[in-house]
């Protein structure tokens, strides 16, 4: 067997397009495999880098790309095998194949996307996507990234080439540098990103919603520039924790438009918890700051996180309205009394 496998791992090198296809594609399958993934994990020195060079070199082989693709992701399930892709230039070989042949071959892009957020979730993974270190080109993978991201949004998830993208922006946003290149105004990328809240595609609702939670770990010192995206960003946290309700005439007069029109109708419920969580999480670090909780009270935010919290179940969830409750509680009514006349932040 190990002769066996060196050999066809070899065929990967062949100078013959059919021959190298047709190894890949077997290599591809040895991968849907635990068996066949150890037994490449445990020849990484000769199968990784044959894969990243079939990937590179493929051209018009639309199979032969494909299958080393595939096999690269499911390779880089393993984090330890994500490190030594990174090494080997993963992340640059897969931007540069995405742009090149990303509108030919969806497919493949598609691959390539789902590399990209495996290989984010090592630290030098996100380092390398980031750019980090290179001054003029830092930001610059991201920023496409996100522009095909919010260009691609599908109904059909079987369509949707770039859904898991919405991965990547959680996986990079855990690190400070991240949060930096996405919460930059100039950019405008957080921006963007807020507005892909309302997909239907659960996959990108939840990263969009993960991803504006981890960048409200930084708070203390964006406040002013989290608000400037409230028309955005309120609804984008707040929509998943209202309920089904319909919100009363009384009620909605003290809300912006975007919340307003939104809740004066009945909504299907956000099934899913961690979506739900992360939103209250969200908005406990903005009101955690004075101008987040004034902004909070002026969109009669506890308004809206009472009714939500009549519908609840979840244990976990209703501890998240609950904190924030209990950092109301007190402060709020100063708050209240000056803010509630229905204005902007």
């Amino acid at each position: 067997m190990a002769d066996e496998l060196d050999e066809l791992l070899g065929f990967l090198s062949s100078p013959q397009p059919n021959v190298r296809g047709a190894a890949a594609g077997i290599v591809r399958g040895l991968t849907g495999d635990a068996d066949g993934l150890r037994a490449l994990s445990a020849r990484a020195d000769r199968a990784l880098p044959a894969l990243l060079r079939l990937l590179a070199s493929a051209g018009g082989e639309l199979g032969t790309g494909g299958a080393a693709a595939d096999s690269l992701v499911n390779l880089s399930q393993d984090g330890a095998l994500s490190a030594r892709l990174v090494s080997l230039g993963a992340v640059v070989a897969a931007m540069d194949v995405v742009a090149k042949r990303g509108g030919e071959q969806p497919g493949l892009a598609r691959s390539l996307v789902m590399l990209l957020a495996n290989l984010t979730q090592v630290d030098s993974g996100v380092a390398a996507l980031l750019q980090v270190g290179d001054e003029k080109m830092q930001g610059l993978y991201v920023a496409k990234l996100v522009r095909s991201f919010c260009r691609s949004s599908s109904e059909s998830e079987e369509e949707d080439i770039f859904e898991h993208v919405a991965s990547i922006l959680v996986n990079i946003s855990k690190v400070e540098a991240g949060r930096r290149i996405l919460m930059e105004p100039k950019r405008g990328l957080l921006k963007q990103i807020i507005r892909q809240s309302d997909s239907t595609n659960q996959l990108r609702k939840k990263g969009v919603v993960s991803t504006i939670r981890n960048c409200c770990f930084e708070a203390d010192t964006q406040i002013q520039n989290l608000l400037s995206l409230a028309e955005y960003i309120w609804p984008a946290l707040l929509l998943p924790v209202a309920g089904k309700k319909i919100y009363s005439k009384e009620d909605r007069s003290k809300m912006p438009p975007e919340l307003a029109n939104a809740l004066s109708h009945e909504r299907e419920a956000v099934e899913n918890s961690e979506i739900r969580q992360q939103a209250l999480e969200a908005i406990y670090m903005i009101v955690l700051q004075d101008e987040g909780r004034r902004a909070f009270w002026s969109v009669n935010g506890p308004r809206i996180l009472q009714v939500g919290y009549e519908d609840e179940e979840d244990p976990k969830v209703m501890e998240a309205y609950e904190l924030i409750g209990s950092l109301l509680v007190g402060k709020g009514d100063d708050e209240q009394d000056q803010e509630q006349g229905g204005q902007k932040p």
